[in-house]
């Protein structure tokens, strides 16, 4: 179908690109206030209301502050259109109401190519005729059975057609829904989302890329349409169904759409016992590859016929982990670890839950369950385990590699272990991001760094951790104004997330910028729940040391707080915060020994003193070298 524009003036909006272009040149603009500017230009002369922005570019269940989100969408939208709020062509603000788009608009399509290839496809039937454009698009909706069957057919012609198809295409699969008629049983339906998804993400990666589980789960009961939901993800399909549980047995219903048109261009019910879920999950993936023309190899073919059966006690136990350590609480990974071992032990041979059991552990001494010097060597044996059950399950070489690059120090066996985790399952975002900051960054290969966590971006682009952490990939290499913008962008679509706004404080006291990284650090201190007076006493100590005393009073100051038991995540938390302290006051000998004793008991963070800022002033000391040395990262 031909690509719809709308004109105004000297611009130019195309929502198949979904971008906006100024004499023909695309003028950068975020997603926010694009989405903000395809609403005011589709409802043109109307006021659009707050209340309906909110809805309409947020969602109804994403919390937001509303004021500052849309005035900061409004005021990025005007920037990009060169618009005077005191005497607007395009927007218009209403006082108290909502917003206006004011300025005339031309709605066209532009005409379609001339195909050398079209007299040869002339034979193929009245599918072939979509050629003519849109506007015989009425006189065709007669014609419902001829039509469909031409839709459904379209993909396969692709590849053939004299516009080639986009070299790879993109599926999210939408939360399952519950339908049990118990709210409990929504971790059931989770697990069957997130098998499912990486199921079919391990098909045909070459052809077939699939939305991360983080970014899918945004639109757990959204209302939104196929075509919005697509545009938002940049999708090219969306997989959805439903899940109802009785007792031992399971019934999914699930049907395949196309972004781009709303077909449905497949649907069916599967009926199963428990114990065959993965079968269930093979089917659905197998008959999903016909449908979007996959190439599935011998040894996928294969794994997916040859789908074990579970004990559904051991799947029930997997399943309650995975959703507790979704969590990302001290809480839920005790949690997580108990279910996981349950599973374990009624199935001694459930390679994801071993996998799972790994992952949980590596990340064990995050919010304080147990020590690196503990939870690492269970990690280990974990994933040594899941690997031998299944040399091709990849979370398992993922986590292995976390486990030598964090733990061991093991670089050599890091690479091998995160190539192969990423062979195996090109569309985890988990693996990029991993074998990002955990490898790349480390070893001071920034570039591909970088272009791993735009990766992980692009299969998890609603995924906070991820697009935080390229803000974080960015200020190790040294891009600290990349690294601002991408702080900004996380702050804009995740506004409750406080390791971004401390993580962006670390980046103003780079720059040399401590008035505003006094006040990221209380906004990462609210949104951590601190009490606000404790917040407001301590930003208040804070600028009262760095008027009177300097950057010495102020670094004093955050060694005094670090030391206090509220602080957010990443917030010079540990011997290996307390070095960087010591480092920024001058105090080198101090410095240096509080990284030796987070050396001696494994601090995840030792990894990053090649590449920490922090650290440059101790570069020439024989002890910082050796340190290097041991962990593997000496040149």
């Amino acid at each position: 179908m031909p690509e719809q524009l709308i004109r105004f003036e000297d611009f130019e909006l195309s929502r198949g690109a979904f971008e906006l272009r100024r004499k023909g040149r695309a003028v950068r603009l975020e997603r926010i206030p694009l989405e903000l500017l395809f609403l005011l230009v589709e409802r043109r002369g109307l006021l659009v209301g707050r209340e309906e922005i909110l809805e309409h570019v947020w969602g109804k269940d994403v919390f937001v502050d509303t004021d500052n989100s849309i005035n900061t969408a409004v005021r990025k939208l005007r920037q990009a259109l060169g618009d005077d709020p005191e005497n607007p062509r395009f927007v218009q603000t209403v006082p108290g109401k909502g917003y206006r788009f004011a300025a005339k608009i031309i709605t066209e399509e532009p005409a379609p190519a001339i195909s050398r290839a079209e007299p040869e496809q002339k034979a193929e039937g009245p599918g072939s005729k979509t050629k003519q454009g849109a506007r015989n698009l009425t006189a065709w909706l007669g014609f419902a059975a001829v039509f469909l069957a031409a839709v459904v057919a379209g993909f396969f012609l692709l590849r053939h057609a004299d516009k080639p198809a986009p070299a790879r295409a993109v599926l999210v699969v939408l939360p399952f829904v519950n339908l049990s008629g118990d709210a409990q049983q929504d971790y059931f339906a989770d697990g069957m989302t997130e098998e499912m998804i990486t199921q079919l993400g391990n098909l045909d990666p070459e052809h077939l890329g699939v939305i991360a589980r983080t970014s899918s789960m945004q639109y757990k009961q959204t209302k939104k349409r196929a075509s919005q939901i697509a545009q938002e993800l940049g999708v090219n399909y969306l997989l959805e169904g439903s899940v109802r549980r009785e007792g031992n047995h399971v019934r999914v219903t699930a049907q395949l759409i196309r972004a781009n048109d709303e077909t449905h261009l497949w649907a069916a019910d599967f009926d199963e016992e428990l114990r065959d879920v993965l079968r269930l999950q093979s089917e659905v993936a197998l008959a999903i590859s016909s449908k979007v023309e996959l190439h599935l190899g011998e040894e996928t073919r294969r794994r997916l016929s040859a789908a074990p059966t579970l004990s559904p006690e051991a799947h029930e136990a997997y399943l309650q982990g995975l959703h507790a350590s979704e969590l990302r609480t001290k809480q839920g990974t005790e949690q997580a670890i108990e279910e996981f071992q349950t599973a374990i032990r009624l199935d001694p041979k459930y390679a994801a839950a071993y996998a799972a059991l790994a992952r949980v552990y590596s990340l064990a001494a995050v919010p304080g369950v147990m020590p690196a010097q503990e939870s690492m060597p269970k990690a280990r044996e974990a994933a040594t385990r899941a690997i031998s059950l299944d040399d091709s399950h990849a979370e398992g070489h993922t986590i292995l590699g976390f486990i030598k690059a964090h733990f061991e120090f093991d670089w050599a066996g890091a690479e091998r272990e995160y190539r192969r985790g990423l062979e195996l399952s090109p569309n985890d975002a988990n693996a990029h991001l991993f074998y990002s900051n955990s490898y790349l960054s480390p070893l001071g290969r920034h570039e591909e760094a970088i272009a791993e966590m735009k990766k992980a971006i692009e299969l998890d682009p609603f995924s906070p951790v991820t697009q935080s952490f390229l803000g974080r990939t960015y200020l190790w290499a040294g891009r600290y104004e990349d690294a601002r913008i991408q702080f900004a962008k996380c702050a804009e679509m995740f506004p409750g997330f406080a390791i971004n706004q401390e993580r962006l404080a670390h980046l103003y006291t780079y720059t040399g910028k401590l008035e505003e990284a006094i006040g990221a650090e209380s906004k990462a201190r609210l949104l951590s729940g601190e009490d606000p007076k404790s917040v407001l006493q301590k930003e208040d100590a804070l600028r009262k040391a760095l008027k009177e005393g300097g950057s010495q009073a102020y670094w004093k100051k955050v060694l005094e707080l670090s030391q206090s038991r509220e602080n957010p995540p990443e917030a010079y938390r540990g011997t290996y915060g307390t070095a960087i302290l010591f480092a920024r006051l001058g105090d080198k000998q101090n410095a240096l020994d509080a990284l030796e004793k987070a050396f001696g008991v494994r601090e995840l963070a030792m990894t990053e003193i090649g590449i920490e800022p922090a650290f440059d002033p101790l570069r020439g000391e024989a002890r910082f070298q050796d340190l290097l040395r041991r962990v593997g990262l000496a040149k």
